[in-house]
């Protein structure tokens, strides 16, 4: 079969970065489902990882993890799906990636596709979607209102493709005042379009623009990028016995501003459930199949914001390229072989 792999790690410019292999279909078991490839998108997990991750000698690691396709062959231990069924899911970290022909999956982590999305729509979606679900609801709980905060959520990065399907979950679960941060005229007029009711510019101070807008400060604030640069002007804006999430790392920082205001910090990293094969992770299958739902009733649609050919090492390389440029709106895919 068909795969995309890299050998060494290092930047994208190299010509070797990421190269077209030819593997063996892998033979399904267990839990396993044996998908049929059909479309993937590209999430900045990615990039770093072809950057960071060492290979074994001799080795090439394929990358990806959002995939839509078809079930080919199940494992002996499924019961979710059957052979022909239209899934979409974002892998495993521990496992080979989305970027090849066949891929094997645990089902417990795929969901059903949405039936009014082609593999391409619904390939945008899984990685992203689990991750502004699990942040939104399970960190930061925005269902149970905090003591102080206005009904009010600030969504730092609203284009981006974990920004861009978390403002249309609020919308459709939720009756939370949205605040969406985008720093191009075309990104504000797309996070408007999505549903935020106000947008505000993150390349300027970000708490005098929240306070300008008249409406209380934010009991919830969800930091998709550059929360360490955002930090500081975050725990200004946020108000005492807030919730603050976040899907990127930080480093060291000063604790006692968010000591002083009771402020409750929540990592989100939606790979967590199959990286320690914990004992829900059947919730994100039952997740994806959630948002099929919303999907399917015309209430979310898909952040796909561009189709960049077929599935091959050159046009993952200039995928790649634009995800590091920091920039793209919404979700990049690619479809086919």
């Amino acid at each position: 079969m068909k795969a995309i792999a890299y050998k060494t790690p290092g930047t994208i410019d190299r010509f070797d970065a990421l190269i077209d292999i030819t593997l063996e279909q892998p033979v399904v078991t267990g839990k396993d489902l044996l998908i049929s490839v059909k479309a993937v998108s590209v999430n900045p997990a990615d990039t770093k990882v072809r950057a960071n991750v060492t290979v074994p000698e001799g080795g090439a690691s394929v990358l990806g993890y959002d995939a839509s396709g078809v079930v080919e062959a199940v494992g002996d231990e499924t019961s979710l799906f059957k052979v022909g069924d239209e899934v979409y899911y974002s892998g495993s970290m521990l496992r080979a990636g989305t970027n090849s022909e066949f891929h094997l999956v645990d089902e417990r982590i795929v969901g059903k596709k949405p039936v009014s999305l082609s593999h391409t729509e619904a390939a945008a979606m899984p990685l992203t979607t689990l991750t502004a679900w699990e942040a939104l609801f399970d960190r930061l709980e925005v269902t149970r209102p905090t003591v102080q905060g206005a009904n009010t959520i600030l969504i730092v990065g609203g284009a981006g493709g974990v920004g861009s399907i978390a403002i249309q979950l609020l919308r459709a679960c939720t009756d939370l005042t949205i605040i969406a941060s985008a720093s191009r005229p075309e990104t504000q007029t797309w996070v408007k379009e999505l549903g935020a009711h106000y947008v505000i510019d993150h390349r300027l101070p970000m708490a005098p623009q929240v306070e300008a807008l008249g409406v209380g400060a934010p009991g919830f604030v969800f930091s998709t990028n550059h929360t360490q640069s955002h930090l500081a002007d975050l725990v200004s804006l946020i108000a005492p016995q807030g919730r603050l999430s976040l899907t990127d790392e930080l480093g060291a920082f000063d604790s006692q501003p968010l000591v002083m205001k009771s402020i409750s910090l929540h990592f989100e990293f939606m790979f967590t459930r199959s990286l320690f094969n914990t004992d829900d992770m059947q919730v994100q299958g039952q997740l994806l199949n959630k948002v099929a739902e919303l999907v399917d009733a015309g209430k979310v649609s898909t952040t796909l914001t561009e189709v960049a050919g077929k599935i091959n090492a050159a046009n993952l390389k200039k995928v790649h390229e634009k995800m590091e440029q920091g920039n793209a709106r919404g979700k990049i895919v690619l479809a086919g072989f």
